[in-house]
């Protein structure tokens, strides 16, 4: 009788995991769809969303031969570049601060910063264009100063990896006279590689397909193409209703271009991407 119910126990799993299995399948189906169509389209020679298609390398070439785009990839990588470094740091020393260090208004500061999180951004887009604009800052500086400046508020994730750290190996350090600044550097941080690498992610992928702040701050420059991002360069290939269907096929092929660094990125450090989530979801 046991072993009856064993078998049909092991059945049932079985067939639930295969349904499972199936239906993630589907969606992963269902989710590459856009992505296959985009790579389709960059090697097609017709012009516009066209069924019929036909190889050819011209809109890889029209792509970096006809426009701006080596300048307009050139700008976003040394923004997310500078921005990954500045919030990466802020984020490390803010979320070690909020975990190991007890001072008056310590959780009302935290509660307020998530809060303040809750608020997109572009709230304040026009008022912050407006002050980046009289201050001349209406450039690859503006974009930097504006992606940095509320770094501290991503502190829950990496400060709740920080919470998961034992504070005995701390207190040992600090017996044997280690500052905090050396406990931070030589004892937490090695400790800590998944929720850096987490976090040198997640700070690269913002600046790098932000479009509303880097269309506004592409305005304040005047509209000069050396000046564009990625995100406002390739809007600006689709917004001339003459060359549309033209350009097309080439925004296409910017797209995959673009993509290659996330992708490649994701790949190679997935692992400690999903280390550095779980392990700060752990405690909060």
């Amino acid at each position: 009788m046991n072993t009856r119910k064993y078998h049909s126990k092991k059945k049932s799993e079985k067939v639930k995991n295969i349904a499972t299995y199936a239906i993630l399948t589907l969606i992963s189906l269902i989710w590459l769809i856009p992505f296959v169509i985009l790579i389709f389209q960059s090697f097609n020679a017709k012009t516009g969303m066209s069924i019929n298609w036909s190889f050819t390398f011209d809109n890889y070439v029209k792509l970096f031969t006809q426009t701006k785009f080596l300048v307009w990839y050139g700008n976003t990588l040394l923004v997310s570049v500078v921005v990954t470094a500045i919030q990466t740091v802020i984020v490390l020393m803010t979320s070690y601060a909020l975990s190991r260090l007890r001072f008056k208004l310590r959780k009302p500061l935290m509660n307020f910063m998530l809060i303040l999180g809750m608020f997109p951004g572009f709230l304040s887009m026009v008022a912050v264009y407006y002050l980046l604009n009289a201050m001349g800052l209406a450039n690859v500086v503006g974009l930097i100063i504006v992606y940095s400046a509320s770094s501290a508020m991503q502190y829950y994730i990496c400060k709740g990896f920080f919470d998961t750290l034992p504070k005995s190996l701390d207190e040992a350090a600090r017996i044997d006279g280690a500052s905090r600044h050396t406990v931070f550097l030589k004892i937490i941080l090695p400790l800590a590689k998944p929720i850096i690498i987490y976090t040198i992610l997640t700070a690269f992928i913002a600046p790098w397909g932000e479009y509303m702040f880097s269309s506004y701050i592409a305005i304040g420059s005047g509209l000069d193409p050396n000046k564009f991002t990625v995100a406002y360069g390739m809007w600006k290939m689709l917004s001339d209703p003459g060359t549309k269907a033209e350009m097309f096929t080439v925004f296409c092929a910017a797209a995959v271009v673009v993509s290659i660094p996330i992708t490649v990125l994701f790949i190679w450090l997935q692992r400690y991407y999903v280390e550095g989530v779980t392990g700060g979801s752990v405690k909060g």
